[in-house]
């Protein structure tokens, strides 16, 4: 095992899994030193594996504060440091924003081009990679294969199988995105369910995440933030929905302090869907944890919903939240916080391992709500998503909303 270990290199879907030091440098530098290598060695590659991945001047970051792509991009850097034989990456651009997936994309095809590594790709995002591909091996929703060879040859083999099976497909069967509206944070016409006004915010000392942000979001409207990892999405989601309290700064849902509102009161008014759904989940099985608070009213909703959201209590019930993929994962968190019909949803990255079949289903499941009149709110890199979501874009950069001129 410990030889495999000094060959391969592994990136995890959750990359919050494999982050285990309280520094960024340090982290990098855990697996050279599970290696052997020496300190004068390590202290040279530490920056120049944050370096390759964008994270340079990071080394004395702590990593649970950085966002979900600035981690997925430290995890990565850990896995680069050693310089791996193999390296086996699972989703690693469903966290990334567009110009840091380019880069990672651009990284492995050098990689690929000089032949230091052998690279085994799991994705979903198939329009980026298929260009990288020198074999590709397609997988049915049962794990058995459909089709394994030269991308060209498998395309032309089992395109209609593949489709039907869910697995998205590049060129011609990947919808065009067309741009939604670009507005800066205001929001015009129609009553304001959640307002945010100079709102500041960090979860360091001298590291500000939040500066200064003026948005408001209308009830039924379908907001996409959008913006560079690191730009402040997540934490604006969390911050409207009460989960976390600004240093400065109003924040208003219905009216109301979200942060001061009991728990049950709150749920049922706003909703967060994290990254990484993990981190809500708290029971044993899925119907437990769907139901997990529920009014005996609103207990009838959940057969069908399940059902519309592809987890079949029949067959998902009795299992664990926690031996799920990670499309499904998402998929039963989303379904937790729809159940209660909350009047604002805020999404982050929805999308994330989610196949096509997967994301009709959270589409179809969305539509609904806006009919019911909720507002949504998702952070989201995917532009296609955006396209079929959201009749305003708000745009962030380095903790601010960046203004309607500037965004267009």
């Amino acid at each position: 095992m410990g030889a495999l270990g000094g060959r391969v290199g592994l990136l995890f879907q959750d990359p919050d899994r494999q982050l285990v030091m309280e520094r960024v440098e340090d982290d990098v530098a855990f697996g050279l030193e599970n290696r052997g290598w020496p300190r004068a060695a390590m202290v040279e590659r530490v920056p120049h594996a944050l370096a390759e991945v964008g994270l340079a001047g990071y080394q004395r970051r702590r990593p649970n504060r950085l966002s979900g792509g600035e981690q997925q991009r430290l995890a990565l850097a850990g896995v680069l440091a050693t310089r791996p034989g193999v390296l086996v990456l699972d989703e690693p651009l469903a966290n990334l924003d567009p110009s840091a997936a380019r880069t990672l994309l651009a990284r492995l095809g050098a990689i690929r081009a000089r032949g230091d590594a052998t690279i085994v790709l799991i994705e979903h995002r198939v329009e980026e990679c298929w260009p990288l591909a020198d074999l590709v091996l397609a997988l049915g929703a049962d794990g058995r294969p459909i089709d394994l060879g030269p991308p060209a040859n498998v395309l032309r083999r089992s395109r209609r199988v593949m489709k039907e099976a869910g697995i998205w497909l590049p060129t011609r069967d990947s919808a065009r995105p067309k741009p939604a509206a670009t507005g800066d944070g205001s929001g015009t016409g129609g009553v304001p369910i959640a307002e945010a006004y100079d709102v500041w915010f960090g979860y360091e000392r001298g590291w500000p995440v939040l500066c200064d942000v003026d948005v408001a979001i209308r009830r039924g409207e379908r907001v996409a933030l959008v913006g560079p990892n690191g730009s402040g999405k997540s934490t604006l989601g969390r911050l409207l929905v009460g989960l976390l309290r600004p240093e400065r700064g109003t924040l208003r849902v219905d009216g109301l302090d979200p942060a001061a509102l009991a728990p049950a009161s709150l749920a049922r008014l706003a909703g967060y869907v994290f990254q990484d759904p993990e981190r809500q989940f708290l029971a044993a099985t899925v119907n437990e944890e769907v139901r997990l608070g529920l009014r005996r009213d609103e207990h009838r909703r959940v057969d069908e919903l399940m059902e519309r959201i592809g987890l079949p209590l029949g067959t998902f019930g009795t299992r664990s939240p926690y031996r799920l993929s990670g499309g499904e994962q998402r998929r039963l968190s989303l379904a937790c916080v729809l159940v209660r019909r909350p009047e604002l949803v805020v999404l982050d990255e929805p999308t994330f391992a989610q196949d096509r079949h997967g994301y009709q289903a959270l589409l179809e499941i969305l539509a609904e709500r806006f009919e019911d009149g909720t507002a949504i709110v998702a952070a989201t890199h995917d532009e296609r998503f955006v396209a079929d979501i959201a009749d305003r874009r708000v745009e962030m950069a380095d903790g601010r909303i960046v203004p309607r001129a500037m965004a267009g």
